[in-house]
């Protein structure tokens, strides 16, 4: 019998990881595992207690998309969070908001949020545990064993997980985004959402969505549903086309929402110009849930609500576009891990930097940079050419680091940041990170380049340079997902001097 603390949640949930082995077994044999994956999904929802059906009661909004997913579905629940019981609202129209997302930065109940707070550590290990124990008992009473063959892939656990979270609590509006693709993903049992939105296509997760952009568009335009509109933003003109075909079929409508001209005299949560992309749509979005929830928002061109104002000055998404300063050193992060979102994460960075006359020394900035399991290569020179171009400077960076995604050097990975998705002797030989080291080196010959093997490793570099250096030094940490979690949970956890 298992302890049954957060700890020993983690513990369990890391069980049902897919390794690499699996996953390039997956990628070898193509797509078509896919198309069970809704089947299967509904009937582990049924094994939990549950019809898909059940949760049309927490009145979902589905997101799917290549970038933005997230920040996106921050806004539309910090809008919405303005419209919970407060002093002054006596009789709100909401009571309790669910935020499902996708991955984590530090802790693994990030993932699933009431009220824009992520679950505490004993509501996850009760209801991590109530899931468990739900699918143990229906195998038991199917006559199957009951190890781990009873319970489904480490996404698919969660997200059944935060549903029955959901529902115990008495959550009554639920962003829910999508994990990769839409069509196929296990998000997708969604029988009856208020409204679905599709951020910004691009090409990512090939090997389960495929090459070309009017293919991922075909899987994101999977959470379409009949009844519920559907929103995006201006897209490729190919995908826009897929997308429209695909609500025709359904049918549904499909409106394409411009950036909204409030937006220009409002200071956003999330720094950075796409992100107004991203709050246009959350502002669509959260108007079609509150006019199917039967609150319509009066319709004005270029004004909104106080408390849409309010929601999107108010969110937070750390990791996304933020700065920390500390004595000698800014940290400039943004989870940028795709081709189109690294060259928004340079573009971001570019317009951070002061701007300095030739009279003076360049300013010491440092690229610390890490990703496992795409093309690393493609995207560290994306990130120099929009660099470049930006900057006018063929230097961008006077020194730049790689390391792997591993925590800390000694006691390795925090176990809500472990993933068996690599390949452990690549991480192991730090063969990704000295081949991003020829890489840059090979664009630009006067970076010195480090290779370090864990994300503490590479910020105790940075800080030594910051240290030995005149003036503050900016550092752009980005790459991935899973490196800007590792180095938020190295800063969060480490003694370190405040500016």
């Amino acid at each position: 019998m298992m302890g049954r603390s957060y700890s020993d949640a983690i513990s369990a949930l890391n069980t049902l990881q897919t390794n690499f082995a699996v996953i390039e077994s997956f990628k070898k044999t193509g797509r078509d595992k896919n198309k069970d994956a809704i089947p299967e999904m509904i009937e582990w929802c049924r094994r939990l207690g549950y019809e898909p059906s059940d949760f049309n009661g927490l009145r979902p909004i589905h997101i799917a998309g290549t970038k933005g997913k997230g920040s996106t579905s921050a806004f539309i629940s910090s809008i919405l969070a303005q419209y919970l019981p407060t002093p002054s609202q006596p009789k709100p129209l909401l009571q309790k908001i669910g935020l499902y997302t996708s991955p984590h930065l530090r802790f693994v109940r990030e993932r699933i949020q009431i009220n824009n707070a992520p679950l505490s550590e004993e509501d996850f290990a009760k209801y991590f545990f109530e899931t468990w124990d739900r699918l143990e008992s229906s195998a038991r009473a199917k006559g199957e064993p009951t190890d781990k063959t009873s319970k489904p892939v480490y996404f698919r656990f969660l997200t059944l997980m935060a549903f029955h979270t959901y529902m115990s609590e008495g959550v009554d509006t639920t962003v829910m985004e999508c994990g990769i693709g839409g069509e196929y993903d296990a998000t997708n049992i969604l029988v009856r959402p208020t409204v679905s939105g599709i951020t910004s296509l691009g090409i990512d997760h090939t090997s389960m969505l495929g090459s070309t952009i009017e293919e991922i568009a075909w899987h994101k335009g999977g959470i379409m549903k009949a009844d519920a509109p559907c929103l995006t933003v201006p897209q490729p003109p190919s995908a826009l086309e897929v997308l429209s075909k695909r609500a025709g079929e359904i049918p549904t409508s499909l409106r394409v929402v411009e950036r909204h001209p409030a937006l220009s005299s409002i200071k956003l949560g999330l720094a950075a110009d796409f992100q107004q992309t991203n709050a246009s749509l959350a502002i669509a979005i959260a108007e079609a849930h509150l006019a199917a929830i039967n609150h319509p928002i009066p319709a004005a061109a270029a004004n909104l609500p106080a408390e849409f104002i309010h929601g999107l000055e108010r969110v937070r998404w750390s990791g996304r576009c933020e700065i920390r300063r500390e004595k000698d050193i800014s940290w400039h992060i943004d989870s940028g891990h795709t081709l189109e979102s690294i060259e928004l994460a340079a573009s971001w960075f570019a317009s951070q930097i002061p701007t300095i006359s030739i009279s003076n020394a360049r300013r010491t900035r440092i690229l610390l940079f890490n990703q496992q399991t795409r093309d690393a290569n493609a995207l560290a020179e994306a990130l120099h050419r929009t660099l470049s171009i930006a900057l006018k400077d063929e230097q961008p960076f006077t020194h730049a680091v790689f390391c792997t995604n591993v925590t800390f050097k000694e006691a390795g990975y925090r176990p809500d940041l472990l993933s068996m998705n690599n390949n452990s002797k690549s991480v192991e030989d730090l063969a990704v990170q000295r081949g991003l080291a020829e890489t840059w080196s090979g664009i630009d010959a006067e970076t010195r380049v480090e290779v370090k093997g864990s994300i503490e490793e590479a910020v105790d570099w940075c800080r030594g340079v910051a240290r030995d250096t005149d003036g503050e030094v900016m550092v752009l940490v980005t790459g991935s997902v899973h490196l800007v979690g590792g180095f938020l949970e190295v800063l969060e956890t480490g003694k370190v001097d405040e500016a």
